[in-house]
């Protein structure tokens, strides 16, 4: 891959999907790559790319970001903000949400991992729950919503017991019981989109997905997970992630590294 279309694809992986390529991973974009053209009946990955700038073409072109896009996730990542979630925010959201199911967004959530990992921490405290994972890849939702993951998969964040009481064994793989599918739905979405209907959310969990977004995309995200929450929500992103300082729509809730509360001006300004 030249260093002209590793530029291009910067260009392309901002614009549609806010995700910027640092220089030092040309080398795994085009391992990455090499699979999409010989899916797409290309000789190489400079074939499929000088293809894809003469004569731009959607489905193409999603499928090179797909590939491009940091897949990594299991279950119940970073445990302390599960501990959270199961322990504090759930049994209070389902005192407070006596007439409604507690309603949980996973956004950015890959293969699944972490969506199934919410719909059985709320499970377990006995709440009335609803989950809805999405993703920008469709790949990554196609498996996330067949619920079917291998053993190494599953095993990878989830102890024994978990693993038999929320999956069905299924020869060497394993599936999502169905105590969670009926809590649980995945659907296509991109968070630079504007909303396409008015669904708000009690719990939103956006972790490790805004730290390889562009500034300015980023701000986009944010803007959007604040309309999403409910005013008197939580917004969870990865332990390592940040929001600066002259983001006016969160504030940091003190002793929970990742968790983030509407600041006081956002509400004043949604009032």
């Amino acid at each position: 891959m030249s260093p002209e279309d590793f530029e291009r694809l910067q260009g392309l992986m901002i614009s549609r999907a806010g995700f910027r390529l640092t220089r030092d991973r040309i080398r795994l974009a085009e391992h990455r790559l090499a699979p999409v053209a010989r899916r797409e009946s290309y000789e190489s990955v400079d074939a499929m790319l000088a293809a894809l700038w003469a004569r731009p073409v959607a489905s193409l072109g999603w499928a090179v970001i797909e590939a491009l896009l940091n897949p990594e996730t299991w279950f119940r990542r970073d445990r302390a903000p599960f501990s959270v979630f199961e322990r504090e925010l759930i049994p209070a959201l389902g005192r407070a949400r006596t007439d409604r199911p507690v309603r949980v967004w996973s956004a950015g959530c890959s293969t699944g991992q972490e969506t199934w990992s919410l719909a059985m921490g709320a499970l377990a405290a006995d709440a009335r729950v609803e989950v809805l994972g999405t993703d920008l890849s469709s790949r990554a939702i196609e498996k996330a919503r067949a619920g079917v993951y291998t053993g190494f998969e599953i095993q990878r964040g989830l102890s024994a017991q978990a693993m038999l009481r929320w999956f069905v064994s299924s020869e060497d793989q394993w599936r999502a019981g169905p105590e969670l599918t009926q809590v649980v739905r995945f659907a296509r979405s991109n968070l630079l989109d504007e909303p396409t209907d008015d669904a708000r959310f009690d719990v939103i969990f956006c972790r490790n997905v805004l730290g390889d977004m562009e500034p300015s995309r980023r701000a986009r995200v944010l803007e959007g997970l604040e309309q999403r929450l409910m005013d008197d929500g939580c917004l969870f992103l990865g332990m390592d992630e940040r929001i600066e300082d002259d983001t006016v729509a969160f504030r940091p809730v003190h002793g929970r590294q990742g968790v983030y509360v509407k600041s006081p001006a956002s509400l004043r300004r949604a009032a």
